[in-house]
């Protein structure tokens, strides 16, 4: 049994974080949602509590038992959940006349705490709150202060259990230097976690669990040609070989020769894929389409619609395979329900009851990077594990407006220049993702001493690394009046070329 921390999230903007902090020290996590009961077993070692939005003051802040959790393991409240820590054990919270938001001075008291073991007597932290805990419950100590707070830290070691801990800063952050070396403590050292959770101990954990849970029976899968999708194939074929049938399908809208490449590739990788030309299909239902999750519906609805015919074609298909990874999971639920949609998700939504088959997500724990490192593991050609992000939807997002085949035509050709560029002058491993955007403008220019009017593409790069949030990649001026010059050459309808220095936030990576 894998061993794990759970990190219950209240919302807090660091939760994820949270949880990538804890997978480097080679202990695997959960991000468990608060408002839902959480059964404590054996595999559970520790128990995170993350920040929030709210104030536990609110007759509406979300909560969770932590009498019970301390009752098996050890628990640390960060921020939030430090708070709630102290006003469920009899301690007082209220509005900070100080504060703090942004570095401030991490001040060690008393004898030496295990949870703060080895970091400096006084060392920068990063603080995000309006309230403070004015009095702590019987029994607990402050361990640490800051210049404007005097509870920053405190523990509980005596009257439970297992020990109490809670700190005010985060210490997930970059922010907070040695903020890695105390949740390194409390995993490690107060939690007594192995940290043994490498990418070939998930491999082998995940292609025996593959192969006990599906054994002779066959699973279907649609293959994007992404990183997520390509290495979840490869750990199902590998657990199962050939009972794995894999649809790739042309739409339309994916990049400049991609189609025929990518199913080249996947025939080298021994995958068993049937590739499907459906690329009239989504022209004629896109025509006219203009808003975005209009586009990103119909989509949807049609990727559903052709899989489902290419897959009754065959017999005996039990589960569905796909490519889901942890921030899809996570971004499905918050901390009073279902999420608000920024836009919709592109997982084959509706086929498992359509079909009446079992999902089957062998990358369902996994941030981004972490897929890129077991791919490696398992074998996969660097060709797929490179490759930056592409959206479900394709060039069909990237084109602002009505789709039709002629804009494809003219954004495949700008993206082409652009990206093939990238690779040549060494700057595309340097970007998590970059793409061109076809924008609805239409402006003035000038050609061989010719008026012209045509449309406006947009470069975007960004650096980033799982996507969740990023900022605009700083490409030198040399290498864009470079791309500009040679998409407004050889692309005829493109006159005027711009580059997007949005970060994500407030901006998404994709235009839409």
């Amino acid at each position: 049994m894998t061993e794990k921390i759970i990190i219950v999230d209240f919302g807090g903007q660091y939760t994820q974080l949270i949880a990538r902090k804890v997978r480097q020290w080679k202990v695997f996590c959960e991000i468990h949602p608060c408002f839902e009961p959480l059964a404590i077993d054996p595999s559970i070692r520790g128990i995170i509590l993350s920040g929030s939005p709210y104030s536990v003051n609110d007759p509406q802040s979300p909560g969770a038992d932590i009498q019970n959790m301390v009752m098996h393991v050890p628990v640390l409240g960060i921020c939030y959940g430090a708070q709630l820590m102290a006003t469920q054990f009899g301690g007082t919270v209220a509005a900070s006349s100080n504060r703090e938001y942004g570095r401030s001075l991490l001040m060690s008291k008393g004898p030496a705490n295990p949870l703060l073991e080895g970091m400096s007597p006084e060392t920068p932290v990063w603080m995000s709150h309006a309230d403070t805990i004015t009095r702590l419950p019987d029994g607990f100590e402050v361990i640490a202060s800051s210049e404007n707070i005097p509870v920053a830290a405190f523990a509980c070691t005596r009257e439970f259990s297992h020990p109490l801990f809670g700190v005010q800063f985060h210490p997930e952050v970059t922010h907070s230097p040695e903020g890695n070396m105390l949740l390194g403590n409390f995993l490690m050292k107060i939690c007594r976690c192995s940290g043994d959770w490498t990418a070939a101990s998930f491999v082998n954990e995940t292609i025996t669990s593959i192969r006990s849970r599906v054994g002779h029976r066959r699973v279907v899968m649609a293959l994007s040609g992404g990183v997520d999708s390509t290495v979840a194939a490869i750990l199902i074929q590998q657990a199962i070989g050939e009972n794995l049938y894999c649809i790739f399908v042309d739409n339309g809208l994916l990049r400049k020769g991609e189609f025929q490449e990518v199913l080249d590739s996947y025939n080298s990788l021994g995958l068993n894929v049937r590739g499907v030309d459906a690329k009239a299909l989504f022209y004629s239902e896109l025509s006219g389409k203009t808003l975005p999750e209009e586009k990103r519906k119909t989509i949807g609805r049609l990727f559903i619609e052709v899989f489902q015919q290419e897959a009754l074609q065959l017999k005996d298909i039990s589960f569905l395979g796909q490519g889901t990874i942890y921030p899809d999971v996570i971004e499905s639920v918050s901390v009073h329900g279902p999420s608000q949609t920024i836009k919709s998700h592109h997982n084959v939504g509706g086929l498992p009851e359509k079909m009446q088959l079992e999902l089957l997500e062998p990358l369902r724990y996994l941030f981004k990077d972490e897929v890129r490192i077991i791919g490696k593991e398992i074998g996969v050609s660097e060709q797929f594990l490179e490759r930056h992000p592409f959206p479900g939807p394709g060039l069909a997002i990237r084109i602002l407006g009505e789709v039709t085949p002629e804009r494809v035509l003219l954004l495949q050709q700008a993206d082409y220049i652009y990206i093939q560029t990238l690779k040549e002058t060494g700057l595309y491993h340097q970007v998590w993702q970059a793409g061109a955007i076809l924008l609805p403008v239409q402006s003035v220019g000038v050609m061989g001493d010719e008026r012209t009017y045509e449309f406006t593409i947009a470069l975007r790069a960004v650096t980033s690394t799982d996507g969740m949030t990023a900022d605009w990649a700083h490409l030198p001026y040399e290498f864009l009046a470079r791309v500009s010059a040679d998409i407004i050459n050889r692309v005829k309808g493109i006159n005027r070329v711009v580059y997007d220095i949005s970060s994500k936030p407030p901006a998404t990576i994709e235009w839409e």
